[in-house]
């Protein structure tokens, strides 16, 4: 071999080198991101959280997207980039799981709960029933078709005896976070929320709530999965481990969630 083929092969090998490292970098910047898609009453909560993690982990980057869980679950089945997946409904994670598209078991991570909410009148002393009456003109909430708080306000609605009095009246929010903005912006005069967004000091400053009974609906068993996506990202999997550390829980509760092991809502 010549010199200049010597040279021209250790030239080749630096370059192939060089090429290889942006790579690494990347693949490596890869495994310590978290992309979350989570239901919309976790907003505050998980917020929370994810600060409360970052101070612990601040090597891991985390981004959450908050919307309807139903349409995430579409989403994810259609490849969506998401490693992990928080829902309100723990039917559509088990529903994903069973499809092979999760790293592992669906697990659950609460009990949400429905409430009266408005920053217009008094909703504590208000009653589903009370919602007949067409003088509290039009009545928000989450579109029941892929929204579980909506599916659980509609369930509390007929078995308060006023879903038929009331249909003329809806406005149907894509997610639980829009239904309230609904109120809040006096589009509806009252809504059908979650206890997460009403325990949250800004909807807590405008309006009063009302528990919705619980035994009104199916309960809000809420769940989460690593998606297929997340196997072998290990900052996943420490955010997963983390929301079952006492300081994710803590956050939970003081959100109105009831939390496994700690008693159902009924």
């Amino acid at each position: 071999m010549t010199k200049v083929q010597t040279n021209r092969r250790h030239f080749l090998r630096a370059c192939m080198a060089m090429a290889a490292l942006p790579v690494a970098s990347v693949a490596a910047a890869a495994e310590d991101t978290v992309t979350i898609a989570a239901a919309a009453d976790l907003k505050f909560a998980l917020d929370e959280i994810v600060a409360a993690y970052r101070s612990r982990q601040s090597g891991d980057r985390v981004e959450v997207i908050y919307g309807s869980s139903g349409k995430f679950a579409t989403q994810i089945r259609q490849g969506a980039p998401f490693d992990l997946y928080f829902s309100a409904d723990i039917a559509y994670p088990r529903e994903l799981e069973a499809a092979g598209l999760a790293a592992g078991p669906t697990r659950p991570y609460a009990l949400g709960r429905i409430v009266l909410w408005s920053n217009s009148r008094d909703a504590s002393a208000l009653r589903l029933q009370d919602l007949a009456d067409p003088a509290l003109g039009r009545i928000a909430i989450a579109n029941p078709r892929h929204a579980p708080y909506g599916k659980r306000a509609e369930e509390a609605l007929r078995a308060a005896g006023v879903w038929d009095a009331v249909q003329g009246r809806l406005v149907q929010g894509e997610n639980i976070a829009q239904t309230a903005q609904f109120v809040q912006s006096g589009n509806a005069g009252i809504g059908i929320i979650a206890l997460s967004l009403a325990l949250n000091p800004t909807l807590a400053q405008q309006g009063g709530y009302a528990l919705i009974d619980d035994a009104l609906h199916e309960p809000l068993e809420q769940g989460f999965i690593l998606t297929r996506r997340a196997a072998g990202n290990a900052a996943a999997a420490r955010f997963a481990d983390f929301m079952q550390d006492e300081v994710a829980r803590a956050i939970m509760r003081r959100y109105g969630f009831v939390l496994p092991g700690e008693g159902g809502a009924r």
